[in-house]
């Protein structure tokens, strides 16, 4: 393992009093004072502030948006060319077994894309995307910027101080809007299932926004902690545990991010990677789906937890991707996947747990209802 790289705000996190640790090549923050659990509820309550600066933020540009979108449209199942102008999109890498190479949003913004990509996951995306796309397409790594995210229900009135513009934006609309003195690069989005805002913002302005936000009351620093067991609680795919290589879209439940346009019926039919496979899936079912599991009683069922059709005897039937307590829903949450003959909601599996098998029922995702301003 080599050096590990620091974001913008790396001092501010250490004056913070943050706990720091590894996460995808970066020195990251996982909790602050207050803890996880507090940090959890108190971005559901007010707001929440994240620094996920290590992630990859990139700008494709070429003789114009349209051009852009239809090369972008080779490396994903996506409607780029539809997608209007200020407007993001959830997106998908494919490879050509139909597996999920890495998700991502890509935002149309006049007359270029662009698109943000998994920290662990950036050099292998940016790689791809220059084999792809260049030279008609350029791809342009941004590495001068720090990205921020500021999530909950308070999210909109904390931000509005700074400029007000923030509020008539609606969730996924893209702005360029000056905050706190700094050129700001704004989505209406994130990923706690709550209200709120992503910001791209210069390194050397980052900080000064950063605490801009932290001095107001409503607002505190949020750790990988409390983001974890955010995006559980919303039914949100990790890419590495709940998503990899060798998923498909469909076994884990994101045919809604596959638009009409690009399925099998669809004027823009395929031209992506893996899209027979997924074309496939889509047709005749898939053998295992991504589901939410309730444990039944306190004790947390972890990834790696096999799951098993009969509380005695048999093969595991599927295994827990990503698993641990959530604080909003006051118990053990979990994900994972399952035989499609076992998928129905309200259907009653068992966890094998340090040797014991527990019940655990299939439930509907989100666990935890969403916020989003629609």
């Amino acid at each position: 393992m080599g050096e590990l790289s620091r974001t913008p705000l790396f001092d501010l996190h250490v004056a913070l009093g943050a706990k720091m640790v590894p996460f995808a090549g970066y020195d990251m923050p996982v909790q602050y004072a207050l803890g996880v659990m507090k940090e959890h509820l108190h971005c559901r309550a007010q707001a929440g502030l994240f620094d996920v600066s290590h992630m990859g933020q990139v700008i494709l540009r070429g003789e114009s948006y349209g051009a852009v979108a239809k090369a972008f449209e080779t490396l994903v199942p996506m409607d780029v060319q539809g997608l209007g102008e200020a407007r993001q999109r959830y997106g998908l890498f494919t490879n050509g077994g139909g597996g999920i190479e890495d998700d991502l949003m890509f935002a149309n913004r006049g007359d270029h894309l662009f698109v943000v990509v998994n920290a662990a996951c950036k050099d292998a995306d940016i790689a791809r995307m220059k084999a792809a796309l260049e030279p008609a397409v350029t791809v342009e790594v941004i590495a001068d910027r720090a990205l921020i995210a500021l999530q909950g229900p308070a999210a909109e009135a904390a931000l509005a101080r700074l400029n007000p513009a923030v509020a008539e934006m609606t969730f996924m609309d893209v702005a360029t809007i000056e905050l706190a003195g700094a050129d700001c690069w704004v989505s209406r989005s994130g990923y706690t299932g709550e209200d709120g805002y992503e910001i791209s913002v210069p390194d050397a302005q980052a900080e000064a926004l950063a605490k801009a936000l932290l001095d107001m009351d409503e607002v505190e620093p949020i750790g990988l902690g409390a983001r974890d067991s955010l995006r559980l609680e919303a039914g949100l795919c990790l890419y590495g545990n709940d998503i990899d290589a060798s998923t498909s879209p469909i076994e884990a439940g994101l045919i809604w991010a596959i638009q009409k346009v690009r399925r099998a019926d669809g004027d823009r039919a395929g031209g992506f990677p893996g899209a027979d496979r997924i074309f496939g899936d889509l047709a005749e079912g898939v053998a295992r789906k991504r589901v939410g599991l309730v444990p039944q009683g306190r004790a947390p069922m972890r990834a790696g937890t096999q799951i098993f059709a009969a509380g005695e005897g048999g093969d595991p039937i599927g295994e827990v991707t990503s698993g641990g307590f959530g604080p909003t829903y006051e118990g053990p949450v979990a994900m994972g996947y399952v035989g499609a003959a076992q998928a129905a909601v309200g259907t009653e599996l068992f966890g094998e747990v340090r040797g014991k098998r527990l019940p655990v029922t299939v439930a509907k995702m989100p666990l935890v209802p969403a916020n989003f301003k629609r």
